[in-house]
């Protein structure tokens, strides 16, 4: 009887839970995204001047 009850035990698998694995996946996601933030941030922070030396949204008038 002991017998037949330890061999219906379930047996733990050696790999990644699936929680484990989104973790792991949004941990990679983040740090692609960062490390794209900060390769572009220059470039960003260019536009950003060339928008607010030409006024803007409220531009229209002048930029027709």
């Amino acid at each position: 009887m002991s017998e037949c009850r330890s061999s219906r035990r379930r047996r733990r698998r050696a790999g990644m839970s699936g929680r484990q694995l989104l973790l792991l996946q949004a941990a990679l996601a983040g740090g692609v995204i960062t490390a794209l933030v900060i390769k572009e941030l220059p470039g960003i922070m260019r536009e950003l001047r060339i928008f607010r030396m030409t006024g803007g949204p409220g531009a229209n008038r002048r930029y027709p």
